[in-house]
């Protein structure tokens, strides 16, 4: 009891983290890009460019920063990428070029490799055993409030700051409420460490020959799902302003984070015996769905209002499948450094994604844009698809996820 005590403490205070990580560091950018072109006297395009050119850095340290995460504990990598995103977002405030502001967000996505969603899964896949697959469902059921609360939270912050004052503002809150939290948890994790081990072991659900290439799968996958993902979130708020929600635009878009969580829940309740390359499936089916609603439907309220729950509810079936899904099918060791490249292939196509989409929404319209998007959505469900083909023969059932195989096991 006290272990599951201590654990929910974890997920929470991890939780509180990932809200304010993905708030600061990810979902404000698309709320402050306008107003930065305007004040540093660019075009909004080379804006998005920094930002496309900052994530190709963090899909390059990915591996590196997943590598250091099972060396040395998640939770150590997760306090010093807490400094440096304070550092970074202080860099961000105090840019009075975009020379200066392009180093600060290079600096904002070296750091998110080591704060966000892939090094929080290894520190649950390191302290909480057998447990780790539902503690991840239970991390991104909380976290799932991040775009629901920063989006509005930026744009009434600029009702009275500058955005270099919002940037301070984030920094301050990565310091002193981050930090602190990543501290406790990696004295949780050496607590976790002293533990008994669990006397179980994960077989994976596959033949040992498929393995490489079903992560190369996995890795095209997840890039596809990134290149979509961050094209839409970056752009989703000023997207529906050019489709014709106007200010309606951000309530809508603000749809999105309690979408994720209700996808949360609802497989919370009904998904304990659904594969993760199911999950995987239905998640990226939602993609072409939600762009082909939104490109339809436009400049329609309610159809933007149903473009926004789909795509939130594929969103955040996406954000469990991420971790879920290579630890059902490789295991704990290593797992780390697998999100790591992982990560540098979803980062390394999603750095094309805001440049692209500014560029294409400037040059033939919203609405073109929008099916472009919806096509990559489809190219990412065949890949899953023949992920849970692949996935089939031996199932998705896993014993548990956190030990090495046993003898016993691999003969049997």
């Amino acid at each position: 009891m006290a272990d599951t005590h201590s654990n929910a403490g974890a997920i929470w205070a991890l939780g509180v983290t990932q809200i304010i990580g993905y708030g600061t560091l990810y979902y404000s950018f698309s709320i402050l890009a306008p107003v930065i072109a305007i004040d540093l006297s660019v075009a909004v395009e080379w804006v998005y460019g920094c930002i496309s050119l900052a994530l190709l850095a963090g899909g390059l340290i990915s591996p590196w920063a997943g590598g250091l995460a099972d060396r040395h504990g998640a939770g150590q990598v997760m306090s010093l990428g807490s400094i440096g995103a304070a550092i970074a977002l202080a860099v961000c405030a105090l840019a009075g070029d975009m020379f200066m502001f392009l180093a600060g967000m290079i600096l904002v996505e070296l750091a998110s490799a080591f704060v966000l969603y892939s090094t929080a899964f290894a520190f649950l896949a390191q302290t909480t055993g057998s447990r780790a697959q539902r503690s991840i469902t239970y991390l991104t059921l909380i976290a799932g409030f991040a775009s629901t609360i920063f989006w509005p939270l930026t744009s009434w912050m600029l009702g009275s700051l500058e955005w270099h004052q919002v940037y301070f503002v984030f920094a301050i809150l990565n310091l002193v409420v981050c930090l602190p939290l990543h501290l406790w948890l990696s004295r949780f994790a050496r607590i976790a460490a002293a533990r008994p081990v669990e006397a179980v072991a994960t077989q994976p659900p596959m033949s040992v020959d498929n393995r490489n290439f079903v992560f190369i799968l996995i890795v095209l996958g997840f890039s596809l799902a990134g290149f979509v993902s961050a094209a839409t979130l970056f752009h989703m708020v000023p997207m529906l302003g050019l489709l014709g929600l106007g200010a309606a635009g951000i309530w809508v878009a603000s749809l999105l984070g309690p979408a994720q969580v209700a996808s949360r829940l609802i497989n919370m309740a009904f998904g304990k015996d659904v594969s993760a390359s199911v999950l995987a499936v239905v998640s990226a089916v939602s993609m072409p769905l939600a762009l082909g609603t939104l490109a339809l439907s436009a400049p329609s309220t309610f159809g933007a209002a149903a473009f926004a729950i789909i795509f939130g509810l594929g969103s955040g079936l996406f954000s469990i499948v991420s971790g879920t899904l290579p630890l059902a099918i490789f295991g704990k060791d290593g797992f780390g450094k697998r999100l790591g490249w992982i990560g540098l292939g979803r980062l390394g196509l999603s750095a094309l994604a805001p440049f692209a989409l500014s560029v294409a929404l400037g040059a033939i319209g919203p609405k073109p844009s929008l099916w472009i998007l919806a096509v990559a959505g489809l190219l990412c469900v065949v890949v899953f698809a023949e992920v849970w083909r692949r996935c089939r023969p031996l199932g998705q059932k896993v014993l548990a996820v956190n030990e090495p195989t046993s003898p016993v096991l691999r003969q049997g």
